[in-house]
């Protein structure tokens, strides 16, 4: 195998473990445990004003952004909703229980992977084996991939800035369909 094609099968791989994972969780808050109600509950614990509405915009991100790093579609959009989404957990959720995801509260190693991978994804862009690279959208990478997945960042602050209140008080790991 040539390098061209080693990297580009690197990035098949990174890509569909990204989008599969965001998929399953996008799928995982909408319809498991107590379903959009349960993430819609657990997101007003966390002080995410108005929760339902927060809800389903996170949950049909992930199953968005998901299915299009899956195929290798509009890749710098779908980083952005990966950084935005994670960056936002990260600060809602996982930011003050530590590095490890097995600790009480989960710890910020699992979305810090992912927000960076992300990043990541969105510099050098999809690969060969991709629709972006069929289609001759972003492909090849360049700075137009980098910003679109920086404006995940900017997405990020502004939702938090809007629509985050925390209450201090309340107990995220107690509520049910965290995902």
């Amino acid at each position: 195998m040539n390098p061209v094609d080693a990297a580009d099968l690197g990035l098949l791989i990174l890509r569909c473990a990204i989008g599969i994972v965001f998929v399953a969780h996008g799928y995982n808050h909408i319809f498991g445990g107590g379903m959009i109600a349960g993430t819609a509950r657990w997101f007003e614990s966390l002080g995410m004003r108005p929760a339902i509405v927060h809800a389903w915009l996170a949950s049909l991100t992930e199953i968005g952004a998901g299915a299009l790093l899956i195929v290798g579609f509009m890749t710098p959009v779908a980083c952005a909703g990966v950084v935005a989404v994670m960056v936002v957990a990260w600060i809602t959720n996982h930011r003050t229980n530590g590095f490890f995801i097995f600790r009480p509260g989960e710890g910020y190693e699992y979305v810090m992977t992912l927000t960076l991978s992300g990043i990541a994804l969105g510099a050098v862009g999809p690969g060969r084996w991709s629709l972006d690279y069929v289609a001759h959208v972003f492909a090849p990478p360049g700075w137009l991939g980098v910003v679109i997945t920086a404006l995940g960042l900017l997405a990020s602050a502004v939702l938090l800035l809007a629509c985050w209140r925390p209450t201090g008080g309340d107990d995220p790991s107690a509520t049910v369909s965290k995902g």
